[in-house]
């Protein structure tokens, strides 16, 4: 008789029913509050919405796994921004409620001078002594790292390490076993211990960080940012060169790959205090140009 070896089921699956259900609860809650603020009878949003009486009741109990095109009816129908219909939580601020409507006005390329003028005005204490490099894998995070940490005598730390250690185990492990969402979880708790612990350091950060707005936020926040940019071709060959030889399976659908990642998180990447183009001169040039952007 062949000996059948079940199929092991990641630990995080069983919680996720749980908190899903407790997401409806929540969110049930917090759409009969909202319909009860505006004075509007369940009757009548059922009217407006489109959604049945019956069906708005189990949602408002917990009970009911609505659609996100019904709950977009339920939410223009008491002329909400959905976004604010599925946020869940502690209220948000009335001041910062007015403050993101008045930025949303803002046209793209006056953004960036708000942000600017915010964190003039509220930058954190010691922001500038903690220094973060962003960039995608072979932009040269970790040599250039390196050798700041050692001209200005801080710490170098590879927010990478601090993942493995906090999660007791490494970064394929955690993405097997538990999924993206954990390895997020760790990647925001691992940022704010070094913020915490370290008042100087260096950091050097994983290119995907940029993609997770809440953690990429608190690092604009509390570290000067440096995006560490590098042509495609310039990837590819360094991270061969560090011993990675997949790319080169498949040379030209990588390369396709590479560049479409990298235009997509150009953006983000974008929003980091200083850019130095790594592929524009040699090593010392780089560090040169690193040197420039610490000490303007």
């Amino acid at each position: 008789m062949n000996n059948i070896n079940p199929v092991p089921v990641r630990p995080e699956l069983s919680n996720l029913k749980l908190e899903a259900n407790g997401y409806l609860r929540a969110l049930g809650e917090h759409i009969r509050d909202l319909r009860v603020r505006r004075g509007m009878p369940r009757a009548i949003l059922a009217r407006d919405s489109g959604v049945s009486l019956r069906y708005l009741a189990q949602l408002e109990s917990g009970e009911g796994n609505i659609s996100i095109v019904r709950l977009r009816q339920v939410a223009q129908a008491m002329a909400i921004p959905l976004e604010d219909i599925v946020r869940v939580g502690p209220e948000q601020a009335p001041e910062l409620t007015l403050l993101v409507q008045y930025l949303s006005r803002l046209p793209p390329a006056q953004l960036g001078e708000a942000r600017e003028l915010l964190l003039g005005t509220f930058e954190k204490k010691g922001r500038r002594h903690r220094i973060a490099l962003v960039g995608l894998r072979g932009a040269g995070k970790t040599t250039l790292g390196k050798m700041l940490a050692a001209h200005l005598d801080v710490p170098f730390i590879e927010l990478a390490d601090e993942i493995r250690r906090l999660a007791g185990m490494t970064l394929p492990e955690v993405f097997s076993l538990y999924g993206q969402s954990a390895y997020r979880r760790y990647e925001q708790r691992s940022l704010q211990a070094v913020i915490d612990t370290y008042d100087r350091f260096v950091l050097s950060t994983g290119g995907s960080i940029v993609t997770e707005a809440a953690t990429f936020d608190k690092l604009l926040t509390y570290c000067h940012t440096i995006w560490l940019k590098a042509s495609p071709s310039d990837h590819m060959a360094r991270v061969v060169a560090q011993g990675d030889r997949r790319p080169m399976s498949d040379n030209s659908e990588a390369m396709k790959d590479l560049e479409r990642i990298l235009a997509g998180r150009e953006p983000m990447y974008m929003k980091a205090d200083a850019t130095v183009n790594t592929s524009a001169g040699d090593l010392q040039q780089s560090f040169a140009e690193l040197l420039k952007q610490i000490n303007p």
